[in-house]
């Protein structure tokens, strides 16, 4: 096995929008930056261009007026894929030893079209539930619809995750699904979190009013009307992001600020000043906006569902409900008892401070490795990038 990383080509449908996969994404980059590992990243960008800085080429793509809106600054370009050759041009002169793609997206598919016609390795991530997504969605019009479409969205989502020769998951219960419906290894490739950025020392909030906060889409599938079930007459709401459900939020939620998406320092604050962190979406893989959360020294209640689960300690740095009514009595013990409230808050930082993206990255590496070199064998960390705890131990 050679000592020099490997030439990665990391093909994603998000980068510059605000939600999960775009954050990961951009700390997948500046990771291969700080590391100076050859990484070369395609994504949608105002302009067509090609742009190299050291051992990173960047490519971004301009979509076309034909992309059709999945959601607030989501889109898929029905021609995307006329981008093929300019793309393989710029593929060629980098000369990669495998491409990473994060979804069947317009990018997403590129990639996998690319690397099948050069023989390229293809490393593919799951990020989001979109058969929970699409189901979500459809509900609307048609609830039998809905519930008759979700198994066969995701066995064309499997499928085509099969074309790929590792992958890579957020929770355990992905790489479960995952390793079953494709028969190809699936590894974790959890999140990251930047907790001089996100700290309990933001607060400069001190009128005393406790304050249950959310952070994330207005949409369908995050379940945010949950919300109003939080409800109570000494308690108030910050609610940070924008979507289609925001108008009934606003209409139905009483002591409730608004702010849209916020991004940074002013992100920050507004996770710091609240008291308690309210995730009712049972479709998220992963749950970034968990992370930050506990970061910033909030307890956390999440559902049952998905993988935010996995980020909680019960009864230590939050709560996980199975139900409703499991996860208004979690609100309602932490309203009632302040200790409790400051104990836990005390608890997430802590858990918080442990977790880095170059670790995160780091794993990533030796999952690429694993493609690469390895077979079906356990997979070996790559000595010129593998600094920490880097075992390879799936799950």
């Amino acid at each position: 096995m050679r000592e020099t990383p490997p030439r990665v080509a990391f093909f994603t449908d998000c980068f510059h929008e605000v939600n999960g996969v775009a954050l990961t994404s951009r700390q997948l980059d500046g990771f291969a930056r700080r590391r100076d590992l050859p990484f070369f990243s395609l994504h949608i960008g105002p302009e067509t261009k090609v742009v190299t800085e050291g051992p990173v080429t960047t490519m971004e793509l301009k979509r076309s007026a034909l992309s059709i809106s999945l959601d607030a600054g989501m889109y898929f370009d029905l021609l995307g894929l006329r981008h093929l050759e300019h793309a393989r041009r710029a593929l060629t002169a980098f000369a990669p030893d495998l491409i990473h793609i994060t979804g069947p997206g317009d990018c997403g598919l590129l990639g996998a079209m690319l690397a099948w016609q050069m023989n390229i390795p293809l490393v593919a991530s799951w990020h989001t539930d979109l058969h929970k997504f699409g189901a979500r969605r459809l509900e609307k019009w048609n609830r039998s619809l809905a519930a008759a479409s979700e198994p066969r969205i995701l066995e064309t989502l499997t499928w085509f995750y099969g074309f790929a020769r590792v992958l890579l998951a957020p929770n355990p219960e992905l790489i479960e699904m995952l390793e079953k419906r494709t028969c190809k290894p699936a590894f974790l490739m959890q999140r990251g979190v930047d907790t001089d950025l996100y700290s309990p020392s933001k607060r400069d909030r001190t009128d005393g009013v406790f304050t249950i906060g959310y952070v994330g889409r207005l949409s369908p599938e995050k379940n945010v009307r949950m919300l109003a079930k939080l409800q109570r007459p000494d308690v108030r709401f910050l609610i940070v992001g924008q979507g289609s459900e925001g108008e009934w939020l606003r209409n139905n939620l009483a002591n409730a600020e608004f702010t849209g998406v916020l991004r940074g320092e002013l992100l920050a604050r507004a996770y710091a000043n609240m008291d308690v962190f309210a995730f009712p979406s049972d479709t998220d893989t992963f749950g970034n906006v968990v992370l930050e959360a506990l970061a910033s020294g909030l307890p956390t209640i999440v559902t049952a569902g998905g993988g935010p689960k996995f980020l909680i300690k019960e009864g230590i740095t939050g709560f996980v409900a199975p139900d409703v009514a499991a996860f208004v009595e979690a609100i309602d013990r932490l309203v009632a008892n302040r200790d409790l409230q400051a104990a836990m808050s005390r608890a997430a930082r802590q858990y918080a401070v442990g977790i880095s993206w170059d670790t995160v990255f780091e794993k990533v590496y030796t999952a690429y490795n694993h493609a690469l070199y390895c077979g079906n064998a356990v997979p070996r960390p790559a000595a010129s990038i593998i600094t920490t705890d880097a075992s390879g131990t799936r799950r």
